[in-house]
């Protein structure tokens, strides 16, 4: 199924960080590979028992401000986790097309606000890295409003901080739980990402309009400012 993304409707465009304009492939190898290695080490493990230790203390604080928060880590598994995001930061990159769209964006005047759960020391490295930061008319980072994407009551503190209209906004996500409470707070245009982590098979096409690369936002015709549209592949669209 084709739907159209109407773009003279759009005046904000909220942009998630990790999995959507980045590769979330850093953060997998990071978490599935470095981390279960190195908390081994640290603490005398096997692989395998250090690897299922730090899944499940993981899954305990899934979707809460602790999971992303790298201070929360460091105490928890006694390793300096800053440290180790640094020793592989050659793995940071940027998705295709999304330095092109970032730069569509601002050519139609339309208001772009990444949106981020990442800590601010994750944010700031990422940023150094890729150059990312002058797209944005603003930066927020969840860990500054207490509260992360996942969590009902983000919404209306992020709008408290960066005002906008609802039924006049895009957010793109890799993230289902974020679109779905997005869509519960009247977010009206919600797309997800069909490959977060490029060293993964696209994941199945699921209840959001879903894109495989930001070519794909593109509106047909060229500007993001213009009369077109952009045709995204999907199951269903709000």
């Amino acid at each position: 199924m084709t739907t159209r993304l109407t773009w003279p409707r759009i005046r904000t465009v909220l942009l998630d960080m990790d999995g959507t304009l980045l590769d979330l492939r850093f953060d997998n190898h990071f978490w599935r590979e470095l981390v279960p290695m190195r908390y081994a080490e640290r603490h005398g493990l096997s692989l395998a028992h250090a690897r299922a230790e730090v899944t499940a203390r993981t899954q305990r604080v899934e979707g809460t401000l602790a999971w992303y928060c790298l201070d929360y880590w460091a105490r928890e598994l006694a390793l300096d986790i800053a440290a180790l995001k640094r020793e592989i930061a050659h793995l940071i990159a940027v998705h295709p097309h999304v330095v092109e769209f970032l730069e569509a964006l601002r050519a139609a005047g339309k208001r772009v606000v990444l949106v981020t759960n990442a800590h601010p020391s994750s944010l700031a490295m990422k940023m150094e890295k890729t150059r990312l930061a002058g797209h944005f008319d603003v930066i927020v980072c969840a860990h500054d409003l207490g509260l992360v994407k996942e969590q009902p009551e983000f919404w209306p503190r992020l709008r408290e901080r960066e005002p906008f209209e609802p039924t006049a906004t895009l957010l793109v996500d890799d993230n289902l739980a974020i679109l779905r409470t997005a869509r519960a707070q009247g977010i009206a245009y919600l797309v997800s990402v069909l490959r977060p982590d490029s060293a993964d098979p696209p994941k199945p096409s699921g209840e959001f309009p879903a894109i495989h690369d930001f070519s794909e936002l593109l509106p047909v015709g060229g500007q993001a400012g213009g009369e077109a549209d952009a045709k995204i592949e999907c199951d269903w669209f709000q």
